[in-house]
């Protein structure tokens, strides 16, 4: 996404535990999943390098949907999704190495799934897709089918919201900056 938007960048993952606090509010967390990302990564970066972290979450009935932790919880959210409009909430956070944060944000957009019969939850489960996605679903992949109405950004909800990206670095965009390959941590 970034790359067709004209960001060149490399990709460096950050090993951070992605676990919501208890009573962390679903936006909180994705800010702070993502600004612990952005933070881990710019540690070992050289001094005056932009880092991005993002961290994107599913919420429904209060519950928030990360990644599954396996089969059986991909079809749990599923059947939860299913017939039901949904939270997507992606935090995001710039940092310039070592550790100073120029911008923590985040973007909410709204999602909504048509009625899902068992065979169509099994067989989407059964690819694999689900598997390491926020809230068990692909919305660029195998579940856009699943989907009948986005409001708000779509980007977002495949996990980075670019417009949102490209706002928080333009006023930091000048021409020794852009001579630079920002890092990315995801």
């Amino acid at each position: 996404m970034l790359r067709n938007a004209g960001f060149d960048f490399d990709v460096q993952p950050s090993h951070i535990v992605e676990e919501i606090q208890p009573g962390e509010p679903p936006e909180e967390f994705a800010r702070r999943a993502a600004r612990e990302k952005a933070m881990q990564v710019a540690a070992s970066c050289p001094a005056g390098s932009f880092v991005l972290g993002a961290d994107t979450v599913v919420v429904i009935d209060g519950e928030t949907l990360g990644k599954p932790s396996g089969q059986q919880d991909a079809t749990r959210m599923l059947r939860l999704l299913s017939g039901r409009t949904h939270q997507v909430h992606t935090g995001i956070c710039l940092v310039r190495a070592p550790g100073e944060i120029e911008a923590l944000k985040h973007e909410t957009t709204f999602v909504t799934f048509r009625e899902l019969d068992e065979e169509e939850i099994r067989s989407y489960v059964e690819s694999g897709e689900p598997l390491d996605k926020a809230g068990a679903y692909a919305v660029q992949g195998l579940a856009s089918r699943f989907v009948t109405r986005i409001s708000g950004c779509y980007f977002n909800v495949v996990g980075l919201p670019v417009a949102l990206v490209y706002e928080t670095l333009k006023p930091l965009l000048n021409a020794e900056v852009r001579s630079q390959k920002p890092e990315v941590g995801r």
